[in-house]
Formats: C-alpha cells, structure tokens, sequence
C-alpha cells in the first residue's frame, strides 16, 4: 500500500520517514515549503519515496499529487504554525472553499477539514504514530531524579489547567511555579512558551504538557525531545509532565541524558 506523508515542521516527519523505510512501506511526501525541513527531500529520495514541495494553502494540489501517486493511507506529522496561516499565504480554490465552510479556525477545525477533503477523494488519514509506536512515553519517572515534593504539587495543579486548556484547543503545555500559572502556550509552541515563563519567573518552573482528553492520534499528537530540555534547561525549569502512551518523545536517549544531567525530572502521567 502506498502512504502518503504531509509533512510539517521539526524532526517528526523525518522520524516517519525513517520509520516507513524500516517497516517496508512506500511513501509519497507532500513538503511544505514554509515549514518542513529540505532534510525530508533526501530522506525520502533515499528510501524510494517520491516529493512535492507545495504551499501551506495548496490543498488542491497536494490531493492531486496523493492521487496521482495512488496514496490510500496519509499521515500527518510535524507541526504547522498557525501564525503561517494568517502571514499572507495565499490560499488555493479548494482550500479556500474548505476554510469558508468553516465555523471556526482553531486546529481542530482546520485539521478536521483537511481529513474530510482527502476522505471526499478515498484517502483515509491514519494515526500519526503508525511507523513510531516504540517512541511513545510509557508511564512512570522517567529520569534518575523523582519528582520532588513541591514539583508533585505543581503538576497537580497544573494538570487541571493544561488539560482545561487542551480541551478547549488552545494549546498543550502550561508552566507552573509554586502552583500558580506563569505562562500558557497558545499559537508559539511549547519551546516558545517555556522560555517566555523563563523570562517572567526564571527558576524552579515545572511544564505540564498534554494530550486531549480525547486525543486524536492522527493529528497534533504532544511532542517532546532534546529541544524541549533545552528550553527547560534555560528558563531553569526543574521538572516536566506528559501523557503516557499519548507523547512522541524523540531521541528519547539523548533527552533523558541531557535531563539527568541538569537533575531535571520527567514524568508520564496515565491519560485521563
């Protein structure tokens, strides 16, 4: 069966990639030129897949190229900033039929008619780990340091807000310190945010990044890696929360590496 890959930013659509090659699996890339890594290009050259490089509102064209390449399967991997669809990106005919019939613009609905489209023309959008089930957090410590005592009070609290707010599709993560809000995350993405509640309460912070309650995995799955610690690491942030079985942690060795070494705590917490 040939998949069809729409790929946003970051690491995750080169992990796809990678993870399509291991599994045997032919893929068909749709790039975006404002966000995915040229890296992507090669990638998937090298596994024997094929790529177009298409604008963020070039909807018409990416199914064509779907069709064309008899894809029946798509995943989406990668963020896609929402600031790049309110930056003067110039929307084709059938992505903007699409946005019109739209009530509201937030991911859900934008992402939502996305998969209606490519299901109009028979192409079903899968779970977005598919090739990378091995990647997802596992519940429990996950670092040498537990969570202290008043990191546990934090995430308490902070895991009523940030879930409050992922239900309402405003955002994943939230930082907390002394069980107050210092900074939620909205358009700018989790590093963003972690580094704005540095510059507004640096030290002891603890991030608190979740799934939906009722994640869709085939689309916005929670993302953490080596850049999320590094992020930590400058705002002085001590201890991190995620979803079990719900988080991608990516080069998962190398951040719990870079998190011992600054006695940083992570933990994965069962989804609600």
């Amino acid at each position: 069966m040939r998949y069809g890959l729409i790929a946003g930013n970051g690491k995750f659509p080169l992990l796809v990639v990678e993870g399509a090659r291991r599994a045997g699996a032919s893929l068909a890339v749709a790039a975006i030129r404002e966000e995915t890594d040229p890296e992507v290009e090669r990638a998937a050259a090298a596994a024997g897949g094929s790529v177009i490089w298409v604008g963020i509102g070039q909807l018409g064209r990416m199914i064509r190229f779907f069709k064309r390449e008899g894809v029946e399967r798509a995943i989406m991997a990668g963020q896609v900033r929402h600031v790049q669809l309110f930056s003067g990106a110039l929307p084709d005919v059938r992505m903007l039929r699409m946005l019109l019939r739209l009530p509201q613009r937030n991911t859900d609905a934008l992402i939502g008619g996305i998969v209606a489209e490519l299901a109009g023309e028979g192409i079903e959008l899968v779970d977005s780990t598919f090739f990378l089930r091995d990647q997802l957090a596992a519940a429990g410590t996950l670092t040498s340091r537990k969570p202290g005592e008043r990191e546990r009070g934090d995430i308490e609290y902070g895991l009523q807000i940030a879930r409050e707010i992922a239900r309402l599709d405003l955002g994943q993560t939230i930082v907390v310190r002394a069980r107050a809000c210092v900074a939620v995350e909205a358009m700018e993405g989790t590093d963003a945010v972690i580094k704005r509640a540095g510059a507004l309460a640096r030290g002891r912070l603890t991030v608190v990044k979740v799934a939906k309650p009722n994640q869709d995995m085939r689309f916005d799955v929670p993302v953490v890696g080596v850049p999320t610690v590094e992020s930590m690491i400058e705002a002085g942030a001590t201890c991190l929360c995620i979803t079990a079985a719900k988080t991608l942690m990516f080069d998962r060795e190398r951040m719990l590496k870079l998190a011992d070494e600054h006695r940083i705590a992570i933990v994965a917490v069962d989804p609600v």
